[in-house]
């Protein structure tokens, strides 16, 4: 059961049910992610403001967000800071990650397809589904940094910027009203937790473990000028996530 990364979506078995079959979420040059200007309405009817004129720390943030740069391999660091995972096999390398929604299985092949890779899905236990990428060259380095033998854990350089944060919200971001967003991890990653939260608070995040026992592993950003400034690093919604699934500005 697989739906092609490279938009080539297999006759035996559709993707997941959505509503309607989302548009490609390619970036176009010269265009914003979702058509929209800055300034005017985005294709779900909210307002995408851009940073008030004047207003230096906007600007860095504008600087540092998902539109800021062309989708590259190295974003799917993004995928592995929450609950990805990465496995080598001779001189490749394949990334999976178990999402919980449909509308994250289009999102997530949509962006595998942007930065060129082939993509799968199935269904798996609980109304929840795999997505993954090929075995492919191009994923070793990412595997190499990532991997400790066979234990995931951040590289020492590891950073967050927009398009990162912005693959972690799509595989794993879930809204906590009224002003707390939590960023799932990894069940079995407890060694990635501490430096994760680090590049979190590196990029303005700083959140608060949420651990099993309470409904984690997950890190919560709480407040409204936290979620206003993840909002404006990771961009509008792509055309298949629900609007009230992903932050909004404030």
């Amino acid at each position: 059961m697989s739906l092609s990364g490279l938009g080539d979506t297999g006759k035996a078995q559709p993707p997941p049910a959505l509503f309607p079959a989302p548009e490609s979420d390619t970036p176009t040059p010269g265009r914003r992610r979702g058509g929209a200007p800055r300034n005017g309405p985005s294709q779900h009817g909210s307002p995408v403001n851009g940073p008030a004129p004047g207003d230096d720390a906007g600007r860095q943030l504008v600087f540092f967000g998902a539109d800021a740069a062309e989708p590259a391999v190295a974003d799917l660091a993004g995928l592995l800071a929450g609950p990805a995972e990465v496995v080598r096999m001779g001189g490749t390398a394949r990334l999976s990650v178990r999402v919980d929604a449909a509308w994250r299985v289009h999102v997530l092949v949509a962006e595998l397809a942007s930065r060129g890779l082939a993509a799968s899905w199935e269904p798996i236990e609980g109304e929840r589904h795999a997505v993954r990428t090929s075995y492919t060259r191009v994923l070793k380095p990412l595997a190499a940094a990532w991997l400790n033998g066979s234990t995931k854990r951040p590289p020492a350089a590891f950073h967050l910027t927009g398009r990162r944060l912005r693959l972690w919200l799509a595989a794993a971001g879930t809204p906590e009203p009224p002003d707390c967003y939590l960023l799932r991890l990894g069940p079995d990653d407890q060694e990635c937790w501490e430096s994760i939260g680090v590049a979190l608070a590196a990029a303005g995040l700083a959140g608060t473990l949420v651990g099993p026992a309470e409904g984690g592993p997950a890190y919560r950003i709480a407040g409204r000028r936290r979620l206003a400034r993840l909002a404006e690093l990771v961009g509008g919604p792509p055309p298949a996530a629900p609007v009230d699934a992903w932050p909004a500005r404030q």
